[in-house]
């Protein structure tokens, strides 16, 4: 993983964008919408973040100035002085989903945009801001962790309650959590035999488990590209 993703909350920060023309409008509408407080003042207090959109020397002498402050910079179609990258992005309210190539190339992160904002329901984000709001009900159907993890996975799978993929919509998740539902599956021991050492070749059960499991246990050549497919915290 060549980079970290985050997200950052930018609302009522200030970040430098130094430049014009259509790439610096581009990175200002994203900005904009971000809710950030935007600055052509290269020496501005309190910035954090910079987006250089210059050219040539202008470019590498305002990226070292900048650097030099300790502040972050992204330069446009720089991928070698940029600290950060902005991806290319699917926004379904919370929901936000990022696609980034590490600058490698902005039109693939755009055709991969495209080809999710047609397969991700507009409805997505009422099913995060639904898990948001019963928060409560669900601690108190589930209040163990592990249980509590189990029963969401559960009403997440397809064709379960809360599909994502579906139609499911803030007050189906209000319904569920307060319905005692099934946990779903029981703890268990699952085997996984590997056909390959590439991940893409894992079927979709195999992924689903590794995404789910609580304990993997593998052997020591099992590579590093398949276990990463597991939860982080597992």
């Amino acid at each position: 993983m060549h980079s970290l993703p985050l997200f950052l909350r930018l609302t009522g920060r200030t970040v430098i964008l130094l430049g014009d023309g259509v790439a610096a409008e581009a990175k200002r509408r994203l900005l904009e919408r971000a809710g950030a407080v935007i600055s052509t003042d290269p020496i501005a207090a309190g910035a954090m973040l910079a987006i250089v959109a210059l050219d040539g020397q202008d470019a590498d002498v305002a990226t070292t100035a900048l650097k030099a402050r300790g502040l972050l910079v992204n330069v446009v179609d720089r991928p070698d002085l940029c600290d950060f990258t902005t991806p290319a992005i699917v926004d379904r309210d919370p929901v936000l989903i990022a696609i980034g190539t590490g600058g490698a190339s902005a039109g693939l992160a755009k055709a991969l945009r495209q080809r999710l904002e047609a397969l991700l329901p507009p409805g997505l984000g009422s099913i995060a801001r639904g898990l948001f709001a019963s928060r409560p009900a669900i601690r108190a159907q589930w209040p163990d962790a592990g249980d509590r993890r189990r029963a969401i996975d559960a009403a997440l799978m397809p064709g379960a309650p809360l599909d994502p993929m579906g139609s499911a919509a803030e007050a189906d998740v209000a319904t569920w959590a307060h319905s005692g539902p099934l946990m779903g599956d029981p703890m268990r021991v699952e085997r996984i035999m590997l056909t390959s050492a590439d991940p893409d070749d894992l079927t979709l059960r195999a992924a689903r488990l590794l995404g789910q499991a609580d304990v993997i246990r593998h052997d020591g050549d099992v590579p590093a590209a398949i276990l990463v497919r597991a939860r982080a915290d597992a």
